[in-house]
């Protein structure tokens, strides 16, 4: 694996034309930004390898100490005298507007040199043996039963690299990972539908896990066909890891984006040092709190990648911020600036989030729940921080009842609800850890990234539907 060549070639450009905005922005940075992916996927019917998203250019960010300016570009190149003359002019604020800019506190920016390199085994892979592995899956889910339609079969590695650079500093990044599923589409008197999905920076161990999910997803696909829907009421839920993710997710994560402190559009800046959850709670992110589809190395704002513990024995902590809402507010930048693409704004957004384990046992999770549900597979929720209120579905839930596991499965399941309520009411936590890579958070409606969320199993009491 290597870093890209052309972002290597610009990197004396960059600090050229860094040197030459600084004489008239008080802070300027470079990010050049250049990803590849691919998508190889096969069903029934067809097979395909197409390019899934990718991007190559540079945004420049700059503040004169009224407020923070940027402008994106595809390439910096030629007379640099020239685009810095451009730069300045379009970005130039009209006078009548700079007594309604926010101001900008100083911030360090310390020398720092440094490659980082992750390494993968994409390389080992060629298209034709990744479009084989999706073929050799599908046919072989299809072969399981004659109620199953189809299978559809996809693996979509990408890979980034960055470069960022300011007077002080010169930093670049490369990195892998791999999102993959396995679809199984069924029959049984009513269409059914069961996923399992795969994410890692090593192919081989996405491709084995591919080669051996066969029964588990006709299995669940066959379960799902004959799902009833929940009667809705408050129940004991032991959730799953990816449940767990998504109550950490959508239930906190959005709400402690301190952008949204600025804005004054999240509860949680005024809960600082107060109890939101169960004092057994403990809940982190962080592109180096763990490994997954969300760790790098530094963030769209050159910020290092953190730690960030933003639960501590129930107590909220701290907030996620990018560099401009870390700069309002006082703050120091976590590491969590980041972009959909270097077109784009970065904003405070979650990395990898996810709750600490805890010491119980899942089977004992189970037995304390004289009438429940456990509940499996993200689907997709919303949370609002400004109310702490949420809506979070599960793909099915699975009857518990007298401390048992039953044959009785529920689909979908939408949990809602009170976010302090939820997380106040967790009474066990299992020692078991999972973190799951294979999505996308947008920030509304749009901006989209990659995260990661998981833990461990939950046992809590919420409103199901």
């Amino acid at each position: 694996m290597q870093f890209s060549s052309f972002l290597d070639s610009r990197r004396k450009n960059c600090k050229e034309l860094v040197n030459i905005l600084s004489k008239s922005f008080s802070y300027v940075s470079i990010l050049g930004s250049e990803t590849h992916a691919l998508a190889y996927r096969a069903d029934k019917n067809i097979s395909s390898v197409s390019e899934n998203e990718g991007e190559c250019g540079f945004v420049i960010k700059m503040h004169d100490k009224n407020a923070f300016y940027e402008y994106s570009l595809n390439d910096i190149s030629g007379d640099l005298n020239e685009l810095a003359a451009k730069i300045t002019e379009k970005v130039k604020v009209d006078p009548s507007l700079v007594k309604q800019t926010v101001g900008i506190k100083d911030f360090s920016d310390e020398p720092l040199v440094k490659d980082f390199v992750r390494q993968s085994d994409f390389d080992d892979y060629s298209d034709e043996e990744l479009l084989s592995v999706c073929k050799e899956v599908s046919k072989d889910v299809l072969s399981a039963s004659d109620k199953v339609l189809n299978a559809i079969v996809a693996i979509s590695p990408y890979t980034v690299s960055k470069l960022f650079i300011t007077a002080n500093r010169e930093l670049s990044q490369h990195y892998s990972w791999a999102n993959a599923f396995v679809i199984a589409l069924y029959f049984d008197g009513k269409m059914s539908q069961a996923r399992k999905s795969f994410g890692s920076d090593k192919l081989k161990d996405i491709i084995d896990g591919m080669r051996n999910c066969k029964d588990y997803v006709v299995d669940l696909a066959a379960h799902l066909a004959k799902a009833s829907p929940i009667t809705p009421g408050v129940y004991d839920v032991i959730t799953d890891s990816s449940i767990t993710g998504l109550i950490a997710h959508e239930a906190f994560g959005h709400g402690v984006e301190m952008d949204m402190f600025v804005k004054d559009r999240a509860l949680a800046k005024n809960y600082i040092g107060k109890y939101v959850a169960s004092p057994i709670t403990n809940m982190h992110d962080g592109a180096a709190a763990t490994h997954s589809a969300a760790s790098f190395f530094f963030d769209d704002d050159g910020v290092l990648a953190h730690d960030t513990q933003i639960i501590k024995d129930g107590i909220l902590v701290a907030g996620l911020s990018d560099l401009a809402s870390a700069n309002q507010l006082g703050t120091a930048p976590t590491g969590n600036g980041r972009r959909e693409s270097y077109k784009r704004k970065a904003y405070s957004r979650m990395t990898n989030t996810f709750f600490e384990k805890g010491n119980d046992k899942l089977e004992d999770m189970i037995k304390s729940v004289k009438h429940g549900y456990m509940l499996f597979e993200t689907n997709n929720g919303m949370e609002d921080p400004k109310t702490w209120q949420i809506q979070c579905t599960a793909e099915y839930g699975i009857e518990i009842v007298d401390g048992k596991l039953t044959d009785n499965y529920v689909s979908p399941v939408v949990m809602s609800g009170y976010v302090p309520d939820l997380l106040k009411s967790i009474s066990m936590i299992s020692d078991n850890f999972e973190v799951f890579g294979t999505g996308y958070c947008g920030k509304g409606y749009k901006e989209w990234v990659r995260v990661s969320d998981g833990g461990p199993n939950l046992k809590v009491r919420v409103k199901l539907g």
